[in-house]
């Protein structure tokens, strides 16, 4: 039943002309409608709702989003009053004013968790709708700025800046900059910006706004309660990550590259020798006969069966490079060029970026498979099953490139099967993760893919992300901290870095190995332990290339011997570090944590962003600068903590000063816990 806002108000210079809508509730949600547009907010998940709002019509069904189909079921009131309305699900209520400017409110007390916020006086309003063409428009939605708050997630991006506040943060899909537009508020609200358009989001200190370039309507899910309830929430709407597999918690070594079957087999060996664990090794790109085939070339990779075999033997999974680019060469773009499985281009060429291949003295223009496609993605999988899996029994892939790489990278000149680069661009790299979840999935296998690039909901489809080519010093190292707690304030849990950093690094450089060594140790307490990098010295890109070498031996006896210590404790925290991705699989929550997450009441806590905790268990203080020997760490109120090198016990609330030789990370156990730091002497 249609209901009048309100009776028309009083005219003013400040507004002479108001929008009073009408509220509608229907299937339960509220809706209200006034000049045209549409707003829709609907019970979504406990403590949680989903606004939608269009201009010209009623809200879209089935346009691209991270949202689950169906949400969880739960309760929820509408109530309609004189010029506003209100929703409530559980902790969070929803108030519409007569001209339908929308607050949050936690339901206990009223208090406000965010609001809509004009733009100006007079026009626009919290939401503006600019014309672009054909249905679609620049979009624009507006919320009050808060001096008190602070906000984390938006995905993985190197300003190295834990809260974002006053930032400016691009959504868009770049190497080593992930969108995920994810933010949880200190006031206690978790939002999704459920919309996969090429935009951005402007934290600043006279408001918030986020915006999309080109979309057909504004659709976002707000959610109420601490962080970790935040997470629990995201994920039950978004889906959980799958259970880690137990392979994967063990460490990954690879390099860019190893060039051959008898260089890999060599490596995985020699760690064998030496009695040093070793779950996983990557066979990097070039490994193919053209980019697109995706299958061994038999010069180089002469014997897969046996390679597989023997790894297998010496307990150790082969991952597999798997790029999403086609060369004109591979035999594969002829027919994937005539069923329409390449992302098209609205002017040009369909080609989206120059790049080396074999067989050819120069780069070719390449092509990126349209992963929004369900039959593009059936047939990707189709060459990955016949190639690596069948044949080979090969399970795990590294997916590299999958932004897309584009150069130049223009999405408005693309046009995806599931809608203008513009309007969808972003989603692209969870659904390249989703063709091999699916693939996986339907063949019985376990899942987990390495991704450099995810967007809101990858965690679903087994993605695993890691940080992108980044720098190899320890101001980047520092980066990483903020990058991997946003990661996982954005809902994505498996994540990890090259360790060492990737762009260079000389294994004879002390200053570097020292680098590595410190990263080393960060790795070892990260949710996935994977040491990669394009080492000194390098090569021109090509099909020919390697790097220096890369592996814990590489750097020298006291490195080495350092570097082989933290092999040990990632071995001995293997059950502790699957415990924790139960948790990833089961809640939600990440095992990568910021402080505050495990303790909201402590102010303190909302502030550290160079050390994090592990699980609920372990609080990690990396040593992040050159000649550190001694280490200043926070530990939260509300528990105490004891060294795990010294034993030594301290209340909580308090900031300390240790120890932090070249061999030590801090590490530090909450209220006694046990796990497993130090080596057992027999």
């Amino acid at each position: 039943m249609n209901q009048p806002a309100a009776v028309q108000p009083k005219v003013s210079l400040a507004q002479s002309s108001p929008t009073v809508g009408t509220f509608r509730e229907r299937d339960g949600a509220l809706e209200w409608s006034g000049r045209q547009e549409t707003v829709r907010i609907e019970p979504w998940g406990p403590d949680a709702v989903r606004v939608r709002a269009r201009l010209g019509g009623p809200v879209l069904e089935g346009l691209p989003g991270a949202l689950l189909d169906e949400p969880p079921a739960t309760e929820s009131t509408v109530k309609t009053g004189d010029g506003e309305a209100w929703l409530t699900v559980g902790r969070l209520t929803v108030h519409v004013d007569a001209e339908g400017q929308l607050r949050f409110l936690r339901t206990e007390d009223s208090a406000e968790l965010l609001a809509e916020a004009r733009a100006h006086f007079w026009w626009p309003g919290s939401r503006l709708y600019t014309a672009v063409g054909n249905g679609h428009h620049r979009l624009e939605q507006r919320f009050a700025a808060y001096d008190d708050e602070k906000l984390y997630g938006l995905g993985q991006h190197q300003h190295g800046r834990l809260d974002q506040k006053g930032l400016v943060v691009d959504l868009v899909q770049r190497n080593a900059e992930v969108a995920v537009p994810v933010l949880a508020s200190s006031r206690g609200y978790t939002l999704l910006w459920n919309n996969p358009a090429i935009g951005r989001v402007e934290l600043a200190h006279n408001g918030t706004r986020w915006v999309a370039d080109s979309a057909r309507q504004i659709d976002y899910w707000i959610t109420a309660g601490d962080p970790a309830d935040g997470q629990r929430r995201y994920s039950a709407v978004t889906g959980r990550t799958p259970m880690l597999p137990e392979w994967a918690a063990g460490f990954w070594q690879c390099k860019l590259r190893y060039r051959t079957q008898d260089e890999l087999l060599a490596v995985a060996r020699e760690y064998k020798r030496r009695g040093l664990p070793l779950t996983a090794i990557v066979c990097d790109f070039f490994h193919w006969t053209h980019l697109g085939e995706w299958k061994f070339d038999p010069a180089e990779w002469p014997d897969p069966a046996a390679m597989v075999r023997e790894l297998d033997e010496l307990g150790v999974k082969l991952v597999v490079s798997v790029w999403p680019s086609v060369s004109p060469l591979s035999e594969n773009h002829p027919v994937m060029e005539q069923r329409g499985y390449f992302i098209g281009t609205q002017y040009g060429p369909m080609a989206h970026a120059d790049w080396p291949d074999k067989e050819v003295a120069s780069t070719v223009q390449v092509a990126f498979y349209d992963a929004t496609n369900p039959e593009a993605r059936e047939f990707v999988w189709s060459r990955v099953k016949e190639n690596y899996l069948e044949p080979y029994g090969i399970t795990a892939f590294w997916l590299d490139a999958c932004e897309p790489e584009l150069k130049p990278g223009f999405q408005e000149n693309l046009r995806y099967w599931a809608g203008p680069g513009l309007e969808v661009g972003n989603s692209y790299p969870a659904e390249n993760s989703r063709t091999f979840h699916e693939g996986l999935t339907a063949a019985g296998e376990e899942v987990i893919t390495l991704n450099r690039s995810a967007w809101a909901g990858s965690q679903r489809y087994g993605a695993a992300l890691w940080s992108g080519d980044i720098g190899t010093d320890f101001a980047t190292l520092r980066r990483q901290i903020a990058a991997g707690l946003n990661t996982a304030m954005s809902g994505i849990p498996w994540w990890n870095t090259d360790i060492g950093g990737f762009h260079g690094g000389d294994p004879d450089d002390p200053a570097y190995r020292e680098v590595m060594v410190r990263w080393f140790q960060f790795g070892a307490l990260s949710p996935l332990m994977r040491l990669h990098g394009f080492r000194d010295p390098g090569m021109p890109l090509g099909p020919d290339m390697t790097g220096g070498p890369n592996e814990v031996w590489s750097y020298g006896e006291e490195a080495g011997a350092i570097l082989e210590k933290y092999l040990q404790l990632r071995e001995r925290l293997r059950p502790y570090v699957l415990r924790v991705m139960r948790e990833a699989h089961e809640e939600g929550l990440p095992p990568m944590r910021p402080l505050f997450l495990e303790f909201p009441e402590d102010p303190a806590a909302w502030g550290v962003d160079d050390a994090y905790l592990f699980g609920a268990d372990v609080l990690v203080a990396p040593v992040l600068s050159a000649g550190a020997r001694d280490r200043t760490a926070y530990l939260p109120a509300g528990s105490s903590w004891t060294d795990a090198w010294t034993g030594v016990t301290y209340e909580g609330g308090t900031t300390v000063t240790v120890d932090a030789p070249l061999d030590r990370i801090p590490l530090f156990l909450r209220d006694g816990a046990r796990v497993p730091i130090q080596e057992v002497v027999q």
